[in-house]
């Protein structure tokens, strides 16, 4: 009996996800990390902002603008306050997301569910309540939440899930005794690098959460992230993410912290992967130095129209890895070489390169789930925006060293009469008298 009721009890607590109105789909915006770490004002902050204005990356979606560690002072006030550094922000937190807000975003910011911040500032432990507060009278409504300086197990007498929890309260209960025409409840990014499995149970708490360490921008760290993200990717939906870290994109020649060495290619795949999994997108580069590349990458609609897909909410999945069948390798230098999944606009296939040379890359339309058998498909190509004429089974793509082919297929019909084979999986291929085809 006891074990009857555990496992209805593991059943339920499965399906258990959050949906407070927030969050439905990735959050598009700019994060403050990668390129300058602690070292900003608010002066600094507005011209990235108005740059992504300029650069008409607001008008296409990159509505927040993120303001990560090290803002404020390393010491709370009498009352237990976190202060806003005067030094950085000279005109106030107030101002500063009223300025963000009059330039039409919406504002983030940050902070830890341990005794500090990453960069040894006030974390939230026993201040949830209290910070929460203070974040939203700053004009927040996004929480990205790490997970640094952790107390003691006997103090807490909690996991990484109860340390969260308490901000996850918090906000609850700040919604609660909001008016239901007030600001909505904040929205909370988790950031607890992957350690206890949080796409098994995150989505009960915030948006989206962190699946592995931080970010780098150069190709070994963007192959591991992907291939982390492959065994996880059926986790992410709407209101609930794998979140892959803050884009790198841009920060080569001596832009970002570190700087790295991405060629043109390397930072498609990236961008490439990162949307059509379905993570939030956060620009991380100095976009007043941005080259025509670099906001061409950032912008490019067909890929944010997958990302941004009000009516489908689930990532992009391997179907296989590198050979001929999904043989689940986990490879943080090859991650899986062909993804696919469904979209408001067509079957989105993403395949990618991670040899360090030209290939030839191919694969049969039906090892898709999201295909129907025996029709003929219009193949758009998502980064040259063209419409490449029509498939039936097959399709080729060459792609770069660490390249990236990302295409929609549209259904235009069934295919020819008598095109052998009869079943493009080979085995259990029938006659309707019952005799084999294949076997």
């Amino acid at each position: 009996m006891r074990s009857q009721v555990l496992c209805i009890l593991g059943a339920a607590i499965s399906v258990a996800a959050l949906n407070n109105g927030v969050g439905k789909l990735p959050a598009l915006g700019y994060n403050t990390w990668n390129v300058f770490q602690c070292d900003y004002n608010e002066t600094v902050l507005l011209a990235q902002a108005k740059s992504v204005v300029k650069h008409g990356l607001l008008k296409a979606g990159y509505e927040w603008f993120m303001l990560d560690d090290c803002y404020s002072l390393k010491n709370r006030s009498a009352k237990g306050e976190i202060i806003a550094d005067p030094a950085k922000f000279p005109s106030g937190m107030k101002a500063f997301t009223s300025q963000l807000k009059s330039l039409g975003f919406k504002a983030g910011i940050y902070s830890d569910s341990g005794y500090k911040t990453c960069g040894g500032f006030p974390g939230s432990y026993g201040h949830e309540a209290q910070d929460l507060a203070t974040f939203t009278s700053w004009g927040f409504t996004y929480l990205k939440y790490d997970n640094c300086y952790i107390p003691f197990d006997n103090i807490t007498q909690e996991n990484v899930y109860g340390r969260y929890e308490r901000m996850r309260a918090a906000i609850e209960e700040a919604a609660s005794t909001k008016p239901r025409s007030s600001a909505p409840p904040m929205q909370l990014a988790l950031c607890e690098w992957g350690w206890q499995q949080p796409w098994i149970w995150a989505s009960r708490l915030g948006q989206s959460w962190r699946s592995t360490g931080d970010i780098r921008p150069w190709w070994s760290a963007l192959a591991s992230i992907i291939n982390s993200a492959s065994f996880i990717a059926s986790h992410t939906n709407f209101y609930g993410r794998t979140d892959l870290d803050m884009l790198e994109v841009g920060n080569v020649g001596g832009i970002g912290t570190p700087s790295g060495n991405l060629t043109f290619d390397e930072a498609k795949t990236h961008f490439t992967a990162w949307a059509l999994l379905k993570s939030p997108l956060l620009i991380g580069t100095d976009l007043t130095q941005a080259t025509a590349e670099t906001v061409a990458i950032l912008g490019n609609e067909d890929i944010l129209r997958i990302n941004q897909d009000p009516n489908v909410g689930e990532a992009l999945a391997p179907f296989r890895w590198g050979g001929n069948a999904a043989d689940w390798t986990f490879d943080a230098r090859r991650p899986a070489s062909y993804w696919t999944g469904n979209s408001s606009y067509g079957v989105v296939f993403m395949a990618i390169n991670s040899e360090d040379e030209v290939k030839e890359m191919a694969f049969n339309l039906t090892e898709s789930w999201a295909v129907r058998a025996g029709r003929v498909y219009e193949v758009y190509d998502l980064w040259s925006h063209t419409r490449n004429g029509t498939v039936a089974r097959e399709v080729k793509v060459t792609v770069p060293a660490h390249g990236v082919s990302a295409l929609l297929l549209s259904d235009k019909g069934p295919e020819k009469a008598g095109m052998e084979p009869y079943c493009a999986g080979w085995w259990q291929c029938t006659w309707a008298n019952g005799t084999y085809y294949s076997n």
